[in-house]
């Protein structure tokens, strides 16, 4: 193993391997009733330390070198920030209507309360698990953010295979799933600007919190801007350009432009690239030109360069790392207060808001989804240096699991849903398939 290889031959096999590889396992979980996230997150974890790297190490660095990761990482964030501008698209405002209480009781509801449990767990995780010289503040609002992502883009394709995304309950899951990841990205800007090194000679702690200030206030006339100012801008321009016979490109051309700059605009205000393609996705104006551009984006993005962003999450997870009692205690803890905050405050707030038991039950395991969103926010959360590379494991396992248990969950509820119709009970015409 002698000279190092040239990047792009590097590159040339890596990529082939990666996407083939996801697509096979995508498609065996679709077979198994699952998502193929799954399948994906599945692949990046085991190409990475936790099999391929333990089992073969020589042929782990043959497909995957040192040298070739900075491209492949470029590769999977460009994917990222397309995946999030898709994720801000398909937020539908009109989900909210005839529903304010119940979408506004269940979501707070499932963004709090996984919150406040997640930062009670991070203070008893701080002395053990923050990396050196991480602030406690920086550190439990992370690990109290990281528990209350839903993975809306998720939940809507286990919606769509379980036949429930126009049914009443599939609709209330996907307005409060909206309404979640717009509040936990919005609290993850923040984390970004708690953790950005401060400059010399700035005060101590006024520097930090002026730092903060500073970032919330730049966001602020960033969301003003692009909502009345880029907006109709965009409106404009998609008008203009839908007459034309090559439209559709010029579309594609503009949108990608325009994520890469708003993603570049947040990244300077040390918020996150990705919260800024995820805005600019929420402020596109939804018409046919521009929902052909955006598969058109979809089609290539997610299936070739997004599984580059999970190989990446897969060389960071080392399971070998939960080698002690302990740290196997503290990754079932995580678990634990992951399902108890999510599920258990969703279908509580649910039933104060008069759902039914069952629709609240099903509910509340639609909002434990976590799915690739999770992963983006622990990336997110380990290149700051604001978690380690244990704790990082312990939550990817946690994402990996509270998917994974989503879909036969709700399909088993759906199965009793049918047995009571089969007895004489009609089932909500959103529920038949």
């Amino acid at each position: 193993m002698g000279a190092s290889r040239d990047p792009l031959e590097a590159v040339l096999v890596a990529v082939p391997v990666v996407v083939l590889a996801c697509g096979v396992a995508g498609a065996v979980m679709r077979r198994l009733g699952q998502t193929a996230v799954i399948g994906e997150i599945l692949v990046g974890i085991l190409l990475g330390p936790s099999l391929l790297g333990w089992l073969w190490p020589e042929a782990s660095r043959w497909l995957l070198p040192g040298e070739v990761l900075p491209y492949l990482g470029v590769l999977g964030n460009l994917g990222l920030l397309v995946f999030m501008f898709l994720v801000g698209l398909e937020l539908d405002p009109g989900l909210l209507r005839g529903r304010g209480r119940a979408v506004v009781v269940v979501s707070q509801a499932s963004v709090l309360i996984p919150l406040g449990l997640g930062g009670l767990l991070a203070l008893a995780m701080y002395e053990g698990l923050a990396p050196e010289g991480v602030g406690r503040a920086e550190f439990v609002l992370f690990v109290a953010v990281a528990m209350s992502v839903t993975a809306f883009p998720v939940l809507a394709r286990i919606l769509k295979d379980q036949g429930m995304y126009g049914s009443p309950v599939g609709a209330l899951a996907m307005a409060c799933a909206a309404v979640a990841d717009v509040v936990a990205w919005c609290l993850l800007a923040l984390v970004v600007a708690l953790a950005q090194p401060q400059p010399q000679g700035g005060g101590g702690g006024g520097g930090a919190g002026w730092g903060v200030a500073g970032t919330a206030v730049l966001v602020g006339v960033f969301l003003a801007g692009m909502w009345w100012g880029v907006r109709p801008l965009l409106a404009w321009g998609v008008r203009r350009w839908a007459p034309d016979a090559d439209s559709g490109a010029g579309v594609v051309v503009l949108l990608c432009s325009g994520l890469c700059l708003s993603a570049y605009a947040t990244n300077a205000m040390g918020a996150h690239a990705l919260f800024g393609a995820f805005v600019f996705g929420a402020v596109v104006p939804r018409t046919g030109v521009v929902e052909v551009a955006a598969e058109r984006m979809r089609a290539f993005a997610v299936p070739v360069l997004l599984p580059l962003f999970f190989v990446g999450s897969g060389l960071r997870t080392d399971v070998g790392l939960l080698d002690g009692g302990s740290a196997w205690l503290w990754a079932v803890a995580v678990l634990a207060v992951a399902v108890a905050g999510k599920w258990g405050g969703g279908a509580g707030a649910a039933l104060l808001a008069g759902q039914p038991v069952r629709d609240a039950v099903t509910l509340g395991a639609l909002m434990n989804c976590r799915g690739v969103t999770e992963l983006v926010v622990l990336n997110v959360g380990l290149g700051l240096g604001v978690i380690g590379a244990e704790l990082f494991t312990a939550l990817v396992l946690m994402a990996l699991v509270t998917t994974a248990v989503t879909g036969p969950v709700v399909r088993a509820l759906r199965g009793r849903e049918r047995e009571r119709a089969g007895d004489g009970t009609a089932a909500p015409a959103g529920l038949r398939r």
